[in-house]
């Protein structure tokens, strides 16, 4: 995981215009091949290995005398510094796949490499830095009520001092905080309770919750399932950006085929755990989105 290690003087981070770069990005050092929007992931002589390796991968869940299985026989790359979609309909397996790759499973059979490392091989202390270098976005969310959307941000780090040789400074993980909040557009709301926020503030404070540590991989489990249009395209605009300008790779679960054409370089279709197919998309961009109004008469006036 890398941390942010920048000590201020003060905990407010500078505002941004749009389409400035985030102030917490600046001090840290480019990548040497940065992804391109349009293109997906840089193209070099030498390919980097992919973040993510499925290879014969079969899951198989204990019922009764009898093994279900919920994915058979997966092979499935995923390229760093894309976006990348998973698509199928419930019971597919989709959240198996996210759950094996987070290493909150593991396969029945068949060999899995998250990040250079054989996930099924590591001790349970290897695992846990291998978890602190992805990041998660849950469908349900699951902010803490009694925290405010500070503090909520700031769990992560928080919970990740424990066996770290270097911990950052308190004024250090404040800075990074605020700064991430200024990234997902939710500043002015660091003082507020979920309570007080709509549905798409609290996804987006899921967002900086999961991206405040700048993971590597970033996981998310339909992050828009229950937003409108309008709201959709704010999530969208922090992913893409996350993939931009933090180089980090994205795997998104969705139902909502609008998603996965607006932001994904790619899309796998799994169907009762198999993996039917694996599309290449030119995405449109999620300010193609269209707003609700318009999505409304496309849909009742058809």
């Amino acid at each position: 995981m890398c941390f942010i290690e920048r000590t201020l003087a003060g905990a407010t981070a500078p505002s941004r215009s749009p389409g400035s770069r985030p102030t917490f990005i600046a001090h840290l050092p480019e990548p040497q091949n940065p992804p391109n929007r349009r293109t997906g992931p840089a193209v070099t002589d030498a390919p980097e290995p992919p973040i993510v390796h499925f290879d014969d991968v079969t899951k198989r869940f204990e019922a009764g005398t009898e093994g279900v299985p919920a994915l058979q026989g997966l092979d499935l790359t995923i390229r760093r510094g894309e976006i990348f979609g998973i698509i199928g309909e419930s019971g597919a397996g989709k959240s198996t796949l996210l759950q094996l790759i987070n290493g909150l499973l593991m396969p029945t059979s068949g060999s899995l490499t998250v990040a250079g490392a054989q996930v099924p091989t590591l001790s349970r202390r290897a695992l846990r830095a291998l978890r602190r270098d992805i990041g998660v976005v849950f469908q349900g969310i699951h902010l803490l009520s009694n925290r405010t959307v500070r503090k909520n941000v700031a769990l992560p780090l928080q919970l990740a001092r424990r066996g770290r040789r270097r911990r950052p400074t308190r004024e250090e993980e404040w800075a990074a905080v605020d700064e991430i909040l200024d990234f997902v557009g939710l500043s002015h709301r660091a003082g507020h309770y979920p309570a007080q926020l709509s549905g798409g503030e609290q996804q987006r404070v899921g967002l900086a919750r999961a991206l405040v540590t700048r993971p590597a991989l970033l996981l998310c489990d339909e992050p828009t399932s229950s937003l409108d249009a309008s709201t959709t395209a704010g999530v969208l605009r922090v992913l893409a950006e996350a993939r931009e300008e933090l180089g980090t790779t994205v795997v998104v679960i969705t139902h909502d085929l609008q998603v996965v054409k607006a932001i994904c370089d790619r899309a796998a279709l799994l169907e009762r755990g198999v993996l039917r197919d694996v599309f290449e998309v030119d995405a449109t961009g999620y300010q193609g989105l269209p707003d609700y109004r318009e999505q409304v008469r496309r849909e009742l006036l058809a």
